[in-house]
This record gives C-alpha cells, structure tokens and sequence, in this order.
C-alpha cells in the first residue's frame, strides 16, 4: 500500500460540551467521515489516533473518560488501527512509523484537530521522516488563541497554520479534492 488515512484526535472532549471545545469541530468531523467511508470503500490502511493526557495538571482527555474517547462520527471499525499518544506528535514515542513502514506506506492523507498543535506537530513529523503528506484543511479544526494580549481567531490560527504547512511539509487541499483523486 502506498496511502493512508490519518485521523488525528477526533474524541468527544473536542465536541459542544467537551472539555475542551473546538470551534468547528462538527464541520470537520463530517468532512473526516467523508475522507474515511472513502478509504474504507476502497479498503485503503486507515489509523486512528487517539491522545490521551497523561500530564500532570491536565484538563482533558483524561484516560478512562467519555471526553477522550474517539467521536462516533469517525469511531473506528474493529480492522483499523489505533494508535494511542500522549504528545502532540504522533510518532513521538508511539508505533505509528514502524505501522506505516509494515505497510510499505509512501503518502499520508491526515485530517484531525487541532490544526495549531497535534495536526501541525504530526505533519511536520512524518514530512521530517521521508513521508509525502496531504492535509484535507476543511477537515481539520482548532480553537481561538491568545499571545501578548493579541487574540486570533480560530479561523486565523487554522489558516496561518495550514499555510505554513503548504509552504513545505504538505499539500493542502479541500476534503472534495482528495475524494476526487480517489473516486475518479
């Protein structure tokens, strides 16, 4: 196989009334089911990824809580592989390259949230170890920031970030773009 879908952090916590709620978050979602009934027509590798918080002091998916479990919209079919962190980067101390390269992956799909931190950490990881990357934008979300007494928006924070990334670790393209690739 030479692609796969990557579904970074879609859990409950993410979601209205989750610890943690990302503006957004049901509109990206929707988009990552598209991309995943896609690849799961097409019986393409899929990976889940899941965080859960193993920090001191931390406010969210929190392990053994419905907040950190994988949202229903994108829940994982019992032949899909899950890989569980607790860092921002995916790979960073999970099994996620050694899977890729068990499956002689070349190219990866990612889709997630959020775009300003574990997306962004993840796509800068695997472009780093030799991985040709693609973001589906519309399927990724984030939250609003502050920094110096400047507040962002979360559609400034999601665009600054996936520009930075198309500037050179990834191709950054509309949900319907990617389905068009692989439906025609």
């Amino acid at each position: 196989m030479s692609h796969v879908l990557v579904i970074i952090d879609i859990q409950n916590d993410y979601f209205p009334g989750g610890k943690m709620e990302v503006r957004g978050s049901e509109a990206a979602a929707a988009n990552a089911k598209s991309l995943l009934e896609i690849f799961r027509d097409k019986s393409t590798p899929i990976v889940h990824v899941q965080h859960i918080s193993t920090r001191e002091g931390a406010t969210f998916f929190l392990p053994d809580t419905k907040g950190s479990e994988i949202h229903e919209s994108v829940y994982p079919l019992k032949n899909e592989k899950i890989i569980t962190k607790n860092f921002p980067n995916s790979f960073l101390h999970t099994e996620l390259e050694e899977f890729l390269h068990s499956r002689n992956v070349k190219k990866i799909i990612f889709c997630g949230m959020m775009s300003h931190m574990c997306v962004d950490a993840t796509v800068r990881a695997a472009f780093d170890k030799g991985f040709s990357c693609t973001v589906a934008h519309d399927a990724c979300a984030t939250r609003n920031l502050s920094f110096d007494e400047v507040n962002v928006s979360n559609r400034e924070v999601h665009a600054s970030f996936m520009a930075a990334l198309a500037s050179v670790y990834a191709e950054v393209v509309a949900t319907k773009e990617i389905i068009e690739r692989f439906t025609t």
